[in-house]
Order: structure tokens, then sequence, then C-alpha cells
């Protein structure tokens, strides 16, 4: 199989969808001559995600449908440049828009479109409608088929959101984010990787865009290694705060080893116990105003 080689694109939006789509394109071609079999974006790159301490109305009318212009811009380029996008926008949905992640593979097929379900209701996302299910794709890449599944910022705090991926078959998570990433949401990231032996690649914004801080990460997900005593770091990319490409080459035979012969992900739980994880009660002192089902 070789190595799948990941771009992740941590770079500062423009003011403007049109701009932001140009930004985009360049960058893409510019990840396709690093070598680049899947580029990803940060959260949200169609508009910035420019949506605090604006007026509500205001963003969520910077909305663009996932199979409009700017969409459709990226599916092209993917095949032209042989190249799978993960491309992330504030999508026009009946009821509120949400907060959207699109795969396009190499020949510039649409794989699947991911709605975030995990919405930061606490906050302004509460204006976003939550996806209602999690999905997994073969992508056809020059190393081969890979299962290749997507969340977003917010769902790497809850297990559910890996787990299930997992299940489901994949073998690599891709997360765009936008926030600040610091020890214990890396830690999150580690976690998600470690338990369920897949990997992770998240792409943050610079530290020049308000509240993030670079810090993009991919997380191979192989914690032992015959050849060595103890376990050994996962992280296989850690970048820093500066705008720009940064590259990862995820060994697909040594984590598909891996995962034939080590002892998470799905070898030996216990799914008839967990049938608490499935209801739906809060209770003190997790009780929030706002919080939707």
């Amino acid at each position: 199989m070789g190595i799948l080689n990941l771009a992740l694109l941590q770079i500062a939006p423009r003011d403007t969808v049109q701009g932001n789509l140009e930004k985009g394109v360049e960058y893409c071609r510019r990840a396709r001559e690093l070598g680049a079999d899947i580029a990803l974006f940060p959260e949200m790159w169609s508009s910035g995600y420019r949506i605090y301490n604006r007026p509500v109305p205001k963003w969520t009318a910077e909305a663009i449908p996932a199979d409009g212009p700017f969409a459709e811009a990226f599916r092209a380029l993917a095949a032209r440049l042989g190249m799978a996008i993960g491309l992330t926008l504030l999508e026009r949905w009946a009821g509120g828009p949400r907060n959207s992640l699109i795969l396009f593979d190499r020949l510039g097929r649409r794989q699947f479109v991911y709605g975030k379900v995990h919405t930061c209701d606490f906050d302004v996302e509460r204006n976003l409608t939550p996806g209602d299910d999690f999905y997994v794709a073969e992508l056809d890449t020059a190393c081969g088929p890979v299962q290749v599944g997507g969340m977003i910022c917010y769902d790497r705090e809850f297990p559910e959101s890996a787990r299930i991926l997992m299940l489901k078959g994949a073998e690599l998570i891709l997360v765009p984010n936008a926030c600040p990433m610091e020890i214990n949401r890396l830690s999150q990231l580690r976690a998600r990787a470690y338990e369920n032996m897949t990997a992770i690649a998240t792409c943050n914004y610079p530290q020049t865009v308000p509240d993030c801080n670079g810090g993009s990460s991919v997380f191979d997900g192989v914690a032992y290694l015959p050849e060595l005593e103890g376990s050994r770091d996962t992280c296989i990319l850690q970048a820093d705060g500066g705008e720009g490409i940064f590259m990862a080459g995820l060994d697909l035979d040594q984590l598909r080893r891996y995962r034939q012969s080590e002892v998470h992900g799905n070898a030996y739980r216990r799914p008839a116990r967990y049938g608490l994880l499935c209801g739906t009660a809060v209770e003190a002192p997790f009780i929030r105003e706002g919080r939707r089902q």
C-alpha cells in the first residue's frame, strides 16, 4: 500500500466566499505539488468560521449549497489534480445552516456530506442545524482503497463520535477544526486514535485567526510495535502556529497490521452492557439551558 500523504491546509481565510475559493484552490494546487493524496481544510472554510460577534442574520445569510459553485469548483479541482479534498463550508440548509464537511475523491466524486453532529449549543452554534449521522467512505487513492470518515471540532469531545466511525470501518478520520489546540484537546484526539486504533488528522486555522493557534496534528493510532519494548508516540505531525501546508505520511500497512492484532477497537467490547449510553436523560450537575436532543 505504501504511504498515504496528508496535507493539512492550516491557512487564514479571506473576507469573502470568492476570496476563500481562490485561496483554497491555490493551496490545494500547492499541496498536490508536495505529493498530497488528501488535502483537508479547517472548519467552515467558505466563511472562515466568522460567526462570532456578528449578527446572526448576517452570517447565516452567507450559507451556500453543498452542490453550488463553491463546492463544484473544488469537486472539479479534485478531478484535475487527482487528489482527494476535504472541503468545509457553512452549508445552506432548511431550518438553519449546517457546519459541513464534503469529501471529494481524486476522481471528483462526492463521497459524503457530513453535518457537524455536536454543535456548540452553549454558544452561537445553537443557530446551526446539527447533523444526524456519521459517515465513512471507501476512498480511492494512489495507495489503493482507504476507509475515511469525518467529524468536526467539538465532535472530538464525545468518544462516541470516533467510536461510531471506527465501527463503520474508518481507518482514517478527518477533523476540520476552529479553536485553540491546547494540551487537553490534543489529548482528546490522541485518545480517540488510541482507543479506536484509527488515524486522526486535524486541521486548524493558524494563530493569526482569532481564537485559533494552529497546532494541526496527525495521530496514526499505532501505540505499540513488535520491535519496541514500550509504547510509542502516536503523534506523527504537530504543526506550529504559522500559516502553511503541513504534510504527514500515514503508513497504512503498519496501521492495518496493528489493527489485525492489537486489543483495542472492537476486539473485546461488550456492547450489551452499554445500554445507558443510549439514554437521553440528563441529570445534575449536567443540566444546561438550551440543550437540544
